[in-house]
């Protein structure tokens, strides 16, 4: 999974420099979509994430996601956000534990005809 995220003046910590929070948020996000291509739903267990390099406001974050192994119900993911450029420098790692909930996890804790209307059949690299 790739995508961009441009650090706006909304997303700083101290001045000038993206909040590291934002940071783990935009980490998370990509990650989780990368586990949308598996088409079952999961949710975030563990997510740890390291600054490498300050991210100024302004800054367009080239972010990947990738899955390293899965063993039953856990998928065990990492990304990175790179300065400028999908080859330009790294400045946030994350590595993340997934786990498969069932759809009763939504109806509990969430709004699962929500969930229901968004994970619907498709195709991936058909």
């Amino acid at each position: 999974m790739v995508a961009e995220f441009t650090v706006e003046e909304t997303h700083q910590g101290a001045p000038g420099l993206a909040h590291g929070g934002v940071l783990a948020a935009a980490m998370d996000e990509v990650i989780g979509m990368s586990v949308w291509l598996f088409q079952r739903p999961y949710v975030t267990g563990r997510l740890e994430t390291d600054y490498l390099a300050p991210v100024p406001v302004g800054t367009v974050l080239h972010l990947r996601a990738w899955c390293n192994g899965m063993s039953g119900r856990k998928a065990y993911l990492e990304a990175e956000g790179r300065i400028g450029s999908p080859d330009g420098p790294v400045a946030v790692r994350a590595a993340a534990l997934f786990i498969e909930v069932a759809m009763e996890h939504f109806a509990k804790h969430g709004d699962i005809q929500t969930i229901a209307d968004e994970h619907h059949e498709y195709e991936v690299n058909p």
